[in-house]
């Protein structure tokens, strides 16, 4: 029987013993999952009557315009944030202490608090500064949630950025400053874009918690998609009943849709930049290496070509 340190390979009682809790857990789940549905059922939250509402051209517009809106936010949200989280990966890396510490505090504050605070505090200081920056009722609960979402995902983005600068070999950046690059040509010409490429599947799974996170505009009346749903749900009756269910069902499915939408876009883009040609090629002999093509080779140089022999 193998073993491992952390891991002790199970016997064939121990093997039994597993199958069965795996049966009984999934038939208790399951069971639950019965019970509420039955329940469900009996205060006629799954009858015809109760779909019927999605026919009205009211709640339709309702739920449009909650989409159009989370949508708005999360596009503002996330260009903001990948921004903002370029500068503070910069500056923590930065050679200079108290731009370094800066950036760190401001990363670490605003990945500890929580978003649902940050969104509030935010909320509650532009209400009450609200003619002097000149914002409407409206304006004031979506520059709450963007700025909310934009310090919170930024801090994290930058986490991701700067974890990706660090995974490129220091041979390019050596060679970068040896053809007489600066350091700001080096960081936006050759660490950036291998870090963005490294971590992009990383950065796309940030951008669709940033676009769930668009939900908790709800908690300031901000009219989205969770808010519309909730409000359409609350304010419709059918049976004598609140079609509660019909409505988390059909705002589940959307959020869904959107999150799978903005993972094969990921997906996509990922596939796009594997097929894309990486390496240095190598020079024939007797031709000189220009700074461009010196330039361009640590570009792309983030798995090394083969190398052949001169004749």
């Amino acid at each position: 029987m193998s073993s491992n340190v952390l891991y002790d390979a199970p016997g064939p009682k121990a093997r039994v013993r597993n199958r069965v809790y795996t049966v009984v857990g999934a038939l208790a789940v399951l069971a639950l999952i019965a019970f509420a549905v039955l329940r469900l059922a009996a205060k006629g939250q799954f009858a015809p009557e109760m779909w019927d509402i999605f026919n009205y051209a009211g709640v339709r517009t309702s739920i449009r315009n909650g989409v159009l809106t989370t949508l708005q936010v999360f596009a503002v949200a996330a260009v903001l944030s990948l921004a903002l989280g370029v500068l503070l990966a910069v500056g923590r890396l930065s050679d200079h202490k108290p731009v370094r510490w800066l950036a760190t505090g401001f990363i670490e504050l605003f990945r500890a608090v929580p978003l649902l605070i940050t969104i509030y505090v935010l909320w509650v200081l532009f209400l009450s500064y609200k003619s002097e920056l000149g914002f409407t009722g409206e304006g004031t609960q979506f520059w709450a949630l963007v700025i909310g979402l934009t310090v919170y995902n930024g801090s994290v983005q930058a986490e991701v950025l700067r974890a990706g600068i660090n995974s490129v070999p220091k041979g390019q950046r050596e060679a970068a400053y040896a053809i007489g690059m600066s350091k700001t040509q080096v960081m936006t010409s050759v660490l950036i874009p291998q870090a963005v490429r490294a971590m992009l599947p990383t950065i796309i799974s940030q951008l669709v918690v940033t676009l769930k996170d668009t939900s908790l505009g709800y908690v300031i009346t901000y009219q989205e998609l969770l808010y519309a749903i909730q409000q359409l749900a609350g304010n419709t009756v059918v049976n004598d009943e609140n079609p509660y269910v019909p409505m988390i069902i059909v705002g589940g499915a959307i959020y869904v849709a959107m999150c799978l939408a903005l993972s094969a876009l990921a997906n996509w883009i990922e596939r796009r930049g594997r097929r894309a040609k990486t390496g240095i090629a190598v020079a024939e002999a007797g031709q000189a290496l220009t700074a461009g093509d010196a330039m361009g080779a640590i570009d792309g140089a983030t798995t090394p070509g083969p190398v052949s022999k001169g004749d």
